[in-house]
């Protein structure tokens, strides 16, 4: 009996689906398929090449590319070796981040595409043990200690004609609690963990992940996200092989923008059954089909506004879908259906069954908005320490604005600060214990002592269970906003909702640290902004044009407060009493946002400390203080 590893259910899938593709690659201008016996054999040949070069068990290796068939035979190749694999995202360009997780993790090989192997170049001469730099495309000139991945599977094919019994006994031996990755949190630190997944953390996983959405076998998915992304990993990759479902690339650009490009034509081509999205794609796709339906004309866009509410009123929060007096909604709602969102729906490939979220926060609006399209987002939660998934909403069981059931498999309580259960309905921190709890933080015990404490994982993250047991999700412990008396609450839910029903507003972010009234600093849509001050014939250069700027970014937000449209949603004391206007976006390039999008809040806080400050000032507290008006000026 094969222990629970990568590559046994890699295997097994091969033995049950030969001829099922595996893998969909744009070549030659059109997409191909790689059945799963054909990816088998590529990664035999693959992972053979590595030993002969003499790659062994428990020798890390690193692998930064951009997702493609390769990605999946190089990191394969590495487990059957026996190896860890080190997955980087190819959005790390800092040489000193770069650095730090080839050396921390003293990676003897790097694997990377044409489009990173200049990162590589950069730092290697700094890098004792790196050893070799295998590249998978053909560049100009390969430099002394690189050699091509073409050259690796020659070499595997020579290592399994005189070697096949070691290579069988090599990957036939790796024990489920071996380690399979070492995954780098995202660096908002100075000093980031690797985080360490063994086999059976990942299959353990992929197991709790089916448990909870189903995944059948004529599933297709786009793979819209890093590769390296924990969400992707799991579930993107190993949970549609599991199932002998099928893999589709992203076409590769010549640039990270033209890449973004090319999915919106990749879903027309690919017509995926299934995506996983993050809030920060979930919200691109929203603002696209916004903009799409208001350059049709004020006829349809009134039709489709009207058709959405009547879908929101009708489909309720998923549970109770047409009950009681919302079946009334249901003829309008099919009305617009027809001539609107089955239109749509065609875009997106037309045969699109799901979304499934993870990543952060998923607006309940977001949510709203895809289930009445006739394409339901599905919020899941997790965190890359739990391989990573939690709980997920699911066809057969959702709620919309939670994260869903726990899976089966999963233990989980709620604690208090002391690390005491809390009763259902009361929030605290979100504690699991199961087999997909990371095996620990690479050469760092204290993290690892301080994050698991008797097998159970203390997530950092503040949630509660409802009496049904569907989990929601509050936001991190750390990015609490503390009032003046000690009272605390998270602002993510805050941030998501601001952002998700003003088109003015592009960002912003909350901050309350003991302070007498919680803060703001915005980022502006600056089109829509300016778009709006031309209709009205506002210059903002002139202090009309200004003043008129900046009210309507405080009524945006005043929406939220008594007699505005979602007044209650939040408590008054945490919406912000003064608000900073900010002329340059939070970004992965100024360092502000990570490389998963999420805002790095010591940061930000650190480069804004002097408007902070003024806005704790009479003066600054009025929104249309000097400071807010020469932002606007530029726009």
């Amino acid at each position: 009996m094969l222990e629970r590893t990568l590559p046994a259910l890699f295997e097994e899938s091969v033995k049950k689906y030969p001829k099922n593709v595996c893998l969909w690659e744009k070549r030659d201008g059109r997409y191909q398929g790689i059945t799963y016996q054909e990816m088998r054999q590529r990664v035999h040949r693959f992972a053979a090449g590595l030993m002969s070069l003499g790659l062994k068990k428990g020798d890390r290796a690193v692998l930064i590319s951009e997702g493609r068939a390769d990605w999946l035979m190089s990191e394969l190749g590495i487990l059957y070796a026996g190896a860890i694999n080190v997955p980087i995202s190819v959005k790390i360009d800092e040489p000193s981040e770069l650095k730090f997780r080839l050396t921390h993790s003293e990676s003897r090989l790097a694997i990377v595409s044409r489009g990173q192997l200049q990162k590589i170049r950069a730092i290697k001469n700094d890098l004792p043990d790196l050893e070799r730099v295998i590249v998978l495309d053909k560049v100009e000139e390969l430099e002394p200690d690189e050699i091509y991945a073409e050259e690796i599977l020659r070499q595997g094919d020579l290592f399994l004609t005189s070697h096949s019994r070691e290579f069988e006994e090599t990957w036939t031996s790796i024990k489920e609690s071996d380690l399979a990755n070492i995954c780098y949190t995202s660096g908002t630190t100075a000093d980031p963990k690797g985080i360490m997944l063994t086999h059976r953390n990942y299959t353990a996983n992929v197991e709790h992940s089916l448990a909870l959405v189903e995944c059948p076998e004529y599933y297709v998915t786009l793979l819209i996200l890093p590769w390296d992304h924990a969400f992707a990993h799991t579930c993107g990759i190993y949970g549609i092989l599991k199932s002998g479902a099928a893999i589709a690339c992203v076409e590769v650009g010549k640039s990270p923008l033209e890449t973004l490009k090319n999915i919106p034509k990749n879903i027309q081509e690919i017509r995926p059954t299934v995506l996983l999205s993050v809030p920060s794609l979930a919200k691109s796709f929203k603002k696209n089909i916004e903009k799409a339906i208001s350059e049709k004309g004020p006829k349809i866009e009134a039709l489709f506004k009207k058709g959405l509410r009547a879908a929101y009123e009708y489909n309720g929060e998923g549970w109770n879908r047409g009950r009681g007096k919302r079946k009334l909604k249901k003829p309008l709602y099919l009305l617009v259906d027809k001539l609107i969102f089955s239109k749509i729906r065609k875009n997106f490939g037309g045969r699109l069954e799901l979304f499934v979220g993870g990543g952060a926060l998923l607006d309940i609006e977001l949510q709203r908005f895809f289930y009445a399209l006739g394409m339901p987002m599905f919020q899941g939660y997790g965190l890359t320490e739990a391989s990573p998934v939690i709980s997920a909403n699911s066809k057969k069981a959702h709620k919309l604005g939670s994260s869903g059931k726990v899976a089966p498999g999963i233990e989980i309580r709620i604690c208090d600060e002391n690390g005491q259960d809390l009763p259902v309905g009361e929030k605290g921190e979100i504690v699991i214990r199961g087999e997909n709890v990371m095996a620990g933080y690479w050469k760092n015990e204290k993290a690892t002592r301080d994050t698991i404490r008797n097998g159970w994982l203390f997530t950092g993250d503040l949630g509660y269970l409802d009496k049904d047991g569907f989990l929601y999700v509050l936001g991190r412990t750390k990015s609490l906003l503390i009032a003046n008396d000690g009272e605390k609450y998270s602002p993510e839910r805050i941030e998501e909702a601001i952002v998700s029903v003003s088109p003015y507003i592009e960002q912003i972010m909350l901050y309350n640290s003991q302070s007498p009234y919680t803060v703001a600093l915005l980022v502006p849509n600056k089109e829509n902004l300016k778009r709006w001050l031309k209709e009205r014939n506002l210059d903002p250069r002139t202090p009309e044009g200004q003043e008129a700027a900046l009210k309507l970014l405080e009524s945006e937000v005043n929406q939220f407060r008594e007699g505005g449209k979602y007044a209650g949603m939040f408590p008054a004391r945490w919406l912000p009493a003064a608000i900073a206007v900010l002329g340059e976006a939070f970004t992965e390039q100024n360092r502000l946002l990570n490389s998963t999008l999420k805002m790095v809040r010591h940061k930000i806080i650190e480069f804004y400390k002097n408007r902070i400050d003024y806005m704790f000032t009479t003066e600054g507290k009025d929104i249309l203080n000097h400071q807010n008006r020469t932002i606007i000026s530029r726009l």
